[in-house]
C-alpha cells in the first residue's frame, strides 16, 4: 500500500490498484491544490505501471465521495480587470486546461478505471466519476450526485458540459448543467449517468468485478460514436433554439454561467472531445474574471458557510441547545417554526387563543408530512415521530421548563406584551425570549420583559420551513449570552443567521420595502402596471413589486405604515404609496392575495392577472415608449442597495456578510449581484453616488447618497475592502 497525504493506494493480486480519497482535517473530500496534484501523480502510476491493470476510485469518508472544487481557493483567482489582470486570465485559463487534461489522461489511459461512489458527488467530484469508464453506486436516496456549480455563478470546469451531454445527450443534460438539478442514484441510473447500484458495502467489490472484464474506452472514444439526440447541425437544433429562449426568459441575460453553459454545450458537441475540453476552458476562464460570478461565490457560498458556522457568535459564551420550546400563535410563522423545529427532534409547546386554532397550527405540520410521505421522502414512524413532539394548547402552564419560548402573534405591541408578561415566567433558569416581529424595534418590546437582556428578536421568514434566513436582532439591553443561544438555536434548525441591532423594521423589513414602495411609485408616475411588474423580473428579483405586495398583504402594509406613522408623527416622510394603499384597502377592499383580490385578480382556474381595474385607481399615462426600462432596473435595485448602505452606515448592519447573504435569503434580492453591498462595489462608489445623484434630482431626497457612501466616493473604497470581514467562526 502507497500512502500519500490525500489518498492511499491499494493493489491487489489481481492487480486492480484500489485508490481511496481521504483528505485530512476535512469533512467532506474536494478538490484542492494538493489533491489534485498527488491524483495526477497516481493517474501517472496507473498509465505506466505494468502491476497495475485497473483501477477503482473510491472515498474513505462516510460523508461522501467529493464535495466539489475548493471554492476558496477559486475566489481569489476570479474578478475583474485591473494590475495583473492580464497574467491571472493566463494562469487561470492554463491551470483549468491542466485539470481537464488530467482527467482526459485518465480516461485514455488504456486500463479500465471504475468509480465506487459511497456518496454525494457534487461539482467536480461528479466530473471525476465522469472521467472514470463505469460507476458503481450506493443505493441511497439521501445520496446527491449533481453538477451545481450554476447556483454560485459558475460552469463545470472539469469536463462536466463535455462528457455529460456526451453520454446522456443535449435534452437531457442541459436542465441538468444550466439548473444544477441534483439526482438521487437511481435517478442517475435511469438517465444512464451511472451504471450500478449496489448496497454501500458492496460497491468496491462490484466496481472491481467491472474492472476485471470492462473496456478501458469511453462512448465517445469508440469508431462511429454519435451524439444521443445529436448535436446543433444533427438533430438537436430545437433543443438549442428552444434552450436559448427559455434561458433569456428565466435569466434575463443577468446570469452569465447559465449562457455559457449553453455555448460550451452547443460549440463542444461538435467538435472531438479535446477540442471541446478547451472550449470549456475558455468559458470558464472567461466566467471567472466576470465580476458577478466572483460576487456570487462569495456571497452564496463563502459567507454563508462562514454565516453557518458561526461566524457571528460571541466565542466567549459555552455552547447550548434547545430541549424544549414554546410557540405563542400557532398561525401561519407559528405553525412553521413549530415544524422546523420539531424536525430537529425539539419539543414544542403550540400555544395558541383557542385550542381549534392550537390544533390547526399542528396539523400544518401533518399536511407537510403527508407531502413528504407521498414524495417517499419520509416513513409513517418518522411522520409520527415528529407529530408527538408537538403539543397543541391554550394553556400556559404547558410552556413551564422551556429553554426559548417565541412569539409570533398579531404584530401589534399590545398583544406582544399581553403573551410576554403571560409567558416568560415559564421559562426554564437560563432560558430566553424571542420575538418573530417582522418590524416592531425589540427594545420597544423587551419593555413587557422581566429581564430585557435575555429579550431577543429571531425573525424568521415565511414559508418558514423552505426560508433558510433567520435575522437576529438585538435589543439595546440584549446580552452576548442571550444572542449566542439564539445562534445556537437557529444552527439547531439548521438554518442561516445574521445578526443586526435594533431598527424600525430592521434589515431585512426596512430594505425590502423599499422595492415594493418603489413599485408603487412608479405606478403614482402613471407609468402602466405590467411595465413595472415585467422590469422588477428582469431585475433578476424572484417576484415582481405589486405581485409581492399582494402576497405580504396590502391591510399589513397599510397597519404598517399607520404604526410607523404614530411612532413617529411629525418625523413621519410620507410616500407616493401611501394613498394608493390606503385606497385600494380602506375604499375598495382589496388586501391582496388572501383576498383573492389585490393589485391582481385571483380567479379560480389559479391563473393571477394585474387587476384590469388598477388604471381607474392609478391612471396610465406611461407606456413602453415614455420609459427607459434601464433607469427603472436602476431605480429597483439602487434604492434596496442604497438603504442597505444607510443600514450599514447606522450601525443595523455591522458586517457585509449579513447585509449581502441577509438581501439574497431573505426577501431574494437579485442572486447575480452577490448581493446589495456587492452591487455597490461592482458597480464602483463613485459610480454609484453618482447614479443616485442623478435619480434624487428625478425623484426625490429618497434616493440621495448617504455620507459614508460620499466618503467612500472620494476615496476609492468598496465595502468589501474597507470592511473586510473577520474570516475565522467563532
Amino acid at each position: 500500500m502507497t500512502t500519500y497525504e490525500n489518498y492511499t493506494v491499494d493493489i491487489d493480486a489481481d492487480g486492480i490498484a484500489l485508490i481511496t480519497w481521504d483528505m485530512p482535517g476535512r469533512s467532506m473530500n474536494v478538490l484542492s491544490q494538493s489533491s489534485m496534484g498527488e491524483l495526477e501523480a497516481i493517474i501517472e502510476r496507473i498509465k505506466t505501471e505494468d502491476a497495475i491493470k485497473g483501477a477503482v476510485i473510491t472515498s474513505g469518508k462516510a460523508s461522501g465521495f467529493c464535495a466539489g472544487a475548493d471554492l476558496s481557493m477559486m475566489a481569489g483567482n476570479s474578478g475583474g480587470g485591473g494590475a495583473g489582470a492580464g497574467d491571472k486570465v493566463k494562469a487561470l485559463y492554463e491551470n483549468n486546461l491542466h485539470l481537464n487534461m488530467m482527467f482526459r489522461e485518465l480516461e485514455t489511459c488504456g486500463k479500465p478505471v471504475a468509480a465506487a461512489i459511497n456518496g454525494v458527488a457534487m461539482g467536480g467530484g461528479l466530473e471525476v466519476t465522469l472521467a472514470c469508464h463505469y460507476r458503481v453506486v450506493a443505493d441511497n436516496p439521501k445520496i446527491q450526485l449533481a453538477l451545481p456549480e450554476s447556483k454560485v455563478g459558475l460552469l463545470p470546469g472539469g469536463g462536466g458540459t463535455q462528457r455529460l451531454p456526451r453520454l446522456i445527450g443535449a435534452a437531457k443534460a442541459l436542465p441538468l448543467l444550466l439548473q444544477g438539478t441534483s439526482l438521487s442514484p437511481e435517478s442517475a441510473l435511469e438517465l444512464g449517468i451511472v451504471h450500478k447500484l449496489a448496497p454501500a458495502d458492496k460497491i468496491v467489490a462490484e466496481a472491481k468485478a467491472w474492472v476485471k472484464t470492462g473496456e478501458a474506452v469511453q462512448p465517445w472514444d469508440k469508431k462511429g460514436y454519435k451524439v444521443p439526440g445529436g448535436n446543433a447541425h444533427s438533430g438537436a437544433s430545437t433543443v438549442f433554439t428552444m434552450g436559448v429562449a427559455t434561458l433569456h426568459k428565466s435569466t434575463h441575460g443577468n446570469y452569465p454561467a447559465q449562457k455559457y453553459i449553453m455555448s460550451c454545450v452547443y460549440e463542444g458537441l461538435m467538435v472531438p472531445i479535446e477540442a471541446g475540453l478547451r472550449i470549456e476552458t475558455r468559458y470558464f476562464t472567461k466566467l471567472m474574471m466576470d465580476p458577478r460570478s466572483k460576487a456570487m461565490i462569495r456571497s452564496l457560498f463563502l459567507s454563508m458557510q462562514e454565516l453557518q458556522k458561526g461566524a457571528r457568535r460571541p466565542a466567549n459564551v459555552a455552547d447550548s441547545s434547545v430541549r424544549k420550546l414554546g410557540i405563542l400563535g400557532a398561525g401561519m410563522m407559528g405553525a412553521g417554526i413549530a415544524y422546523v423545529s420539531a424536525q430537529a427532534g425539539i419539543e414544542v409547546v403550540l400555544l395558541d387563543m383557542d385550542q381549534a386554532h392550537a390544533e390547526k397550527g399542528k396539523a400544518y405540520s401533518e399536511k407537510l408530512l403527508d407531502k413528504a410521505l407521498s414524495r417517499g421522502k419520509t416513513t409513517e414512524e418518522k411522520k409520527q415521530k415528529l407529530l408527538d413532539l408537538i403539543t397543541p394548547t391554550t394553556d400556559y402552564d404547558a410552556l413551564k421548563g422551556c429553554d426559548l419560548i417565541i412569539e409570533a402573534v398579531f404584530e401589534s405591541r399590545q398583544v406582544k406584551a399581553d403573551v410576554t408578561k403571560k409567558a416568560e415566567p415559564m421559562l426554564a433558569e437560563g432560558g430566553i425570549f424571542g420575538s418573530n416581529t417582522s418590524t416592531l424595534p425589540i427594545t420597544g418590546l423587551a419593555e413587557a420583559s422581566r429581564d430585557a437582556e435575555k429579550f431577543i428578536g429571531i425573525h424568521f421568514f415565511s414559508p418558514v420551513d423552505k426560508m433558510q434566513l433567520v435575522e437576529i436582532i438585538m435589543g439595546k439591553a440584549t446580552s452576548d449570552e442571550t444572542l449566542a443561544k439564539a445562534m445556537d438555536y437557529v444552527k439547531q434548525i439548521r438554518k442561516t443567521p445574521i445578526v443586526v441591532q435594533d431598527s424600525r423594521g430592521f434589515f431585512t423589513s426596512r430594505c425590502f420595502g423599499t422595492y415594493v414602495g418603489e413599485g408603487l411609485a412608479m405606478l403614482a408616475e402613471g407609468i402602466k402596471p405590467a411595465i413595472i411588474e415585467n422590469v422588477g423580473k428582469m431585475t433578476g428579483m424572484p417576484m415582481a413589486p405589486l405581485a409581492l405586495n399582494d402576497e405580504v398583504a396590502l391591510d399589513l402594509s397599510l397597519k404598517v405604515r399607520q404604526q410607523t406613522k404614530k411612532d413617529l408623527g411629525d418625523k413621519y416622510v410620507p410616500t407616493p404609496a401611501d394613498p394608493i394603499i390606503e385606497q385600494m384597502v380602506e375604499k375598495l377592499g382589496r388586501v391582496g392575495k388572501k383576498a383573492g383580490k389585490g393589485f391582481y385578480d385571483y380567479p379560480a382556474d389559479g391563473k393571477k392577472r394585474l387587476w384590469p381595474g388598477l388604471s381607474d385607481v392609478v391612471p396610465v399615462t406611461r407606456d413602453i415608449d415614455d420609459v427607459d426600462v434601464q433607469e427603472l432596473k436602476n431605480r429597483f435595485l439602487y434604492i434596496q442597495a442604497l438603504e442597505a448602505a444607510r443600514c450599514f452606515e447606522e450601525g443595523v448592519v455591522t458586517d457585509v456578510r449579513d447585509a449581502d447573504v441577509g438581501a439574497i435569503l431573505g426577501w431574494g434580492y437579485a442572486p447575480w449581484t452577490g448581493g446589495p453591498l456587492s452591487l455597490i462595489d461592482m458597480v464602483g462608489t463613485r459610480a454609484f453616488v453618482e447614479a443616485c445623484d442623478s435619480l434624487a434630482q428625478k425623484y426625490g431626497d429618497r434616493f440621495k447618497p448617504t455620507k459614508l457612501l460620499r466618503d467612500m466616493a472620494d476615496k476609492g473604497e468598496t465595502f468589501y475592502g474597507r470592511f473586510a470581514p473577520q474570516k475565522a467562526a467563532a
